[in-house]
């Protein structure tokens, strides 16, 4: 069963290790463990819902509340404290375009708002009801997950949007093809999400993001359905697909996806090396993806989540015998971790892996294997369910990511961490950072703050929005992109106009009132 006030299955419980809580504890302090509120107490707080009866449209107060927020941290205090106030006045589960136009139709004719729900992973608000008094329809995808065409001579597939990740790669995979999507959210993230937020998975060095996955398909809009069609390229004015791409749901319901597919890989594995310093790293990844080695993927840990990595594996005489040898070859407490995926075929992953190897020594490093990277592959959509295990604990899990030109990366990634302490007056919150994603041009710099909960719902929510403004700001000001992954929706939304400048939201508002003109695709979002 999916938690619904939570990650993932319920069933799914990751324990922290003892030397995790260790540093936890002398870093931010030793919360009360925390309490949440019921679901059946949740569930009998439900308003009246306030649509008309239809056979696509379930109305139970349950189904509701399952579906009425995200994954964000504000959700989450929201969920746990039964603090929701608005949810959607009934959840829809179309099977088809058909249904689709046919829900939008009845929106219409009583003044609902409509918000498409994927796999409910959202980080940034995509999912809040607005505070207006119209009823709210949530449309969920979860019924339209199909392969309906594949195409071996141009390597395209069709699917449902609503197809999650693991549903996709299992369509596909018993035809001998991949997609190599893999956001954290994986497990539950759907395709029409991925495009509706401009999504990007861990190993899109090889793969790319979903811009460059996306071929074209259907959105199904208030005035009509728009149909984007598959062409290798094209000069014939606006490209369509991106008024799709990361329009969160203000155009329309995205209903149908053709995407770029590949073979699968002969060979794929991960392997770690340490660096000395933060600066030897940062040379050697930027070095291995502007001479464009053929790598899946590279992820840089600065220091703290390098120390913090090791804390979370257990410690133990494995962890010390490791820290023992990596210090008698010049990797000690400055040291910074990297992991690369080599993906493709045998000859090719072989010269590959020797040529970083060769580039990584250069440059100081230590090279560990492949135990620590394939630790990694084998957890990487499972470490998410320690937000859950933190928060029995009382610590508070928040991340923020951007992407800045590679002058700009360190200083960003220093000024993002310490905005976040000065947003307490105590300071007491354990801040880490890592590449995430590699360009020649620069990086995504994804960081990531524990600290300790509140009792009280209002003083969690306010400490809350004071890291959000603080890291925020941050961004802005190193000139960053407020999201290279997670989307704007609510929580981004204030910063958007220093990104796009006056000129770019008048046109970004113009298009939505094209598509949408009495505003009822997704209030909220999008400026």
């Amino acid at each position: 069963m999916r938690r619904w006030n939570g990650w993932g299955d319920d069933s799914v419980r990751l324990a922290l290790p003892e030397t995790a809580l260790a540093l936890l504890g002398q870093r931010v302090g030793t919360p009360l463990p925390m309490c949440d509120a019921p679901l059946e107490h949740v569930i009998a707080g439900a308003q009246p819902a306030r649509l008309p009866e239809h056979p696509l449209i379930d109305v139970s107060a349950e189904t509701r509340v399952r579906h009425a927020r995200g994954q964000s941290l504000p959700d989450w205090l929201a969920l746990r404290y039964a603090r929701l106030g608005r949810l959607p006045d009934g959840v829809a589960w179309p099977e088809s375009s058909e249904d689709v136009r046919e829900l939008l139709a009845l929106a219409a004719r009583c003044g609902a708002r409509v918000i498409p729900y994927g796999g409910g992973t959202s980080v940034a608000g995509h999912l809040t009801p607005p505070d207006d008094a119209a009823p709210v329809l949530t449309v969920s995808l979860a019924r339209m997950r199909l392969l309906h065409e594949l195409g071996p001579e141009s390597r395209l597939a069709t699917f449902g949007a609503g197809v999650n990740g693991p549903d996709l790669e299992a369509q596909l995979r018993v035809h001998g093809y991949t997609l190599g999507h893999y956001p954290q959210s994986f497990d539950y993230s759907t395709l029409g999400g991925w495009i509706a937020t401009r999504s990007s998975g861990q190993q899109s060095l090889r793969y790319g993001r979903i811009e460059q996955l996306f071929a074209g398909g259907s959105v199904e809009t208030p005035r009509g359905t728009l149909r984007v069609k598959t062409v290798p390229a094209s000069a014939a004015g606006i490209d369509l697909r991106e008024l799709l791409l990361g329009s969160e749901g203000r155009i329309g319901i995205i209903t149908e996806a053709a995407v770029r597919i590949r073979p699968l890989p002969e060979h794929e594995s991960f392997h770690a090396w340490f660096f000395p310093e933060w600066e030897s790293g940062e040379m050697a990844t930027r070095q291995a993806v502007q001479d464009a080695l053929p790598l899946s993927m590279l992820r840089l840990s600065n220091a703290e989540e390098t120390r913090t990595t090791l804390q979370l594996a257990g410690g133990g005489r494995l962890v010390a015998t490791l820290e023992r040898y990596l210090a008698l070859r010049g990797a000690r407490q400055r040291k910074v971790l990297l992991i690369a995926g080599v993906s493709g075929g045998h000859r090719t992953c072989r010269a590959t892996l020797a040529e970083l190897r060769r580039l990584c020594r250069r440059h100081g490093a230590v090279y560990a294997g492949s135990g620590i990277g394939e630790r990694w592959r084998a957890q990487r959509f499972r470490g998410v369910y320690l937000r859950n295990t933190l928060w029995e604990h009382g610590y508070a899990v928040e991340t923020v990511e951007t992407a800045v030109d590679w002058p700009r990366v360190r200083s960003t990634m220093a000024a993002v961490e310490a905005a976040a302490r000065g947003a307490f007056a105590d300071g007491r919150i354990h801040a880490y950072a890592h590449l995430s994603h590699v360009y020649p041009q620069g990086a995504s710099v994804y960081s990531t703050f524990i600290y300790a909960l509140e009792p009280d719902f209002e003083a969690n929510l306010e400490r809350w929005r004071a890291l959000k403004r603080a890291v925020s700001e941050a961004i802005v000001a190193c000139g960053g992109t407020i999201s290279h992954q997670h989307g704007v929706g609510t929580d981004h939304a204030p910063y958007l106009a220093a990104e796009k400048g006056r000129l770019g939201i008048e046109a970004m508002r113009a298009l939505f009132r094209s598509f949408d003109p009495d505003g009822i695709m997704n209030p909220g979002k999008l400026c």
